[in-house]
């Protein structure tokens, strides 16, 4: 029984917002309003037979923000809405007034929404494309244009005079006045949900890099460990004829058994390369500033010492940048060395991380104001393995994010070393050394993400 209620509910759900997705049911709830925002009106003449209500500007907004209706069919709707509540208003407040005359008084006023929005029609999906004092412009004289069909048609029913120019002019004042107020405020919300889209973009931006960053470090240990199971396999065989040669051929068909084996993990391991690589467009570079991958790892380790309810302040000196094609290694690289730095900091501290240009090399140097290495450990710090961090019951890390971090800067011919803080301060100092030619340079990305070396 539940079940059944809850299909049904979920069904009136999706019934009721495919009807108010429907064009038709739009159209009907603009020229409603249209309609309804008519009967707050101004009479700028002398005589009480021309009015102007909030109506234009309702239609006007809405139809700007709505494109996809169709526009001569809304302002036809809306015509007709607005006669039949301007006629039934004109009745309501004026007991000698004859429904004829309601009539004839109030259709005008419908016909001026169906030509206004055939000529608004004109610049339908150009409303981006228009300086906005040019379609302010234009749009004020399709309102001016839609002012004199109302009042000819007014004039002819009625027999009044329309010929006052200074009412003319001040329905044109009037009609800018009213389309430029109607486009800053389009502007001003269509610059809001630019904002929007921009804040989600560079939100999905972030993702994507912090994606592509753990998988490229994933993809590089991949390649290395492929190429340790081809040796592998190579000894095994060299091992298969060796003891071959001997007559052990007990032992030599185990060998050779074993050699067949790696040699079918390094094809599944070529399989998940080959699907991993399938995630990037190797044919289409695309490169990015390095103060940009620079804003990209202080912000996500921001929010990391923050997770780690620590209050570390991280400042970047920047002297140098330049667009590289190998935003993705730097960024992997930076995100370790910045991300080990905040776990050096017990509780609060600062992080300092300064671009520059030393000769040839672009320096990356990132201090912090942990508890530093010591200077015994430097040399093994870089090694695979090597951990200084253990968890509450005393089990190491995997230890390979500095070996990482180190592999990968050797990838593009750079150098990485370890030092104290500057002279006065305490913590370390890392500092990665790259050719400046080679973070420029594209010829050589494949070699930089296809890494060789052990």
């Amino acid at each position: 029984m539940l079940v059944f209620l809850l299909n049904r509910m979920y069904g009136g759900w999706d019934k009721m917002r495919n009807w108010v997705r429907n064009e038709n049911v739009q159209m009907t709830a603009v020229a409603f309003a249209t309609a309804v925002g008519a009967l707050f009106k101004i009479n700028p003449f002398r005589e009480d037979y021309f009015r102007i209500g909030l109506g234009v500007s309702i239609l006007l907004f809405l139809l700007m923000l709505m494109p996809h209706l169709s526009y001569v069919k809304t302002g036809i709707l809306a015509g007709i809405a607005n006669f039949i509540f301007q006629s039934a208003d004109l009745l309501n407040h004026v007991n000698s007034i004859s429904i004829i005359e309601s009539m004839q008084d109030n259709l005008g006023a419908g016909m001026y929404y169906v030509v206004f929005t055939y000529g608004l029609s004109k610049l339908k999906n150009r409303f981006h494309e228009i300086p906005p004092l040019v379609l302010g412009g234009l749009i004020t004289c399709i309102d001016f244009s839609s002012n004199l069909v109302e009042l000819f048609i007014r004039g002819v029913l009625s027999g009044t005079n329309i010929f006052y120019m200074k009412e003319w002019l001040y329905l044109l004042v009037l009609g800018g006045l009213r389309s430029y107020f109607i486009i800053g405020l389009y502007n001003s919300f269509a610059v809001r949900q630019m904002r929007l889209l921009h804040a989600e973009q560079e939100k999905r931006m972030e993702q994507m890099l912090s994606v592509n960053s753990g998988l490229y470090g994933e993809v590089f240990y991949l390649k290395k460990a492929m190429n340790t199971i081809e040796g592998i396999a190579v000894d095994s065989y060299d091992l298969y004829r060796d003891l071959r040669e001997k007559d052990l051929n007990q032992y030599s068909q185990r060998t050779l058994g074993i050699a067949q084996q790696i040699h079918e993990v390094k094809k599944d391991s070529q399989r998940i390369l080959a699907g991993l690589l399938k995630l990037y467009d190797s044919e289409k570079s695309v490169n990015m500033s390095l103060s940009e991958v620079l804003n990209f790892a202080t912000k996500g380790n921001r929010k990391y010492s923050e997770m780690l309810n620590k209050k570390i302040e991280i400042h970047i000196e920047q002297q140098y940048d330049c667009d590289s094609p190998y935003y993705i290694p730097l960024l992997t690289v930076m995100n370790n060395l910045i991300a080990n730095a905040v776990e050096a900091i017990k509780n609060d501290g600062t992080i300092r991380i300064r671009v520059l240009e030393e000769g040839a090399d672009v320096q990356f140097v990132v201090i912090d104001s942990g508890k530093g290495v010591p200077e015994a450990k430097r040399d093994v710090i870089f090694e695979p393995g090597y951990t200084t961090k253990f968890n509450e019951v005393g089990i190491a890390a995997t230890g390979i994010g500095l070996s990482h971090v180190r592999d990968i800067v050797q990838s593009l011919e750079g150098r990485i070393s370890v030092k104290s803080a500057p002279q006065g301060e305490k913590g370390s100092s890392f500092v990665v050394s790259i050719p400046k030619a080679n973070l420029i340079n594209e010829d050589g990305a494949d070699d930089a993400f296809y890494p060789d070396r052990g």
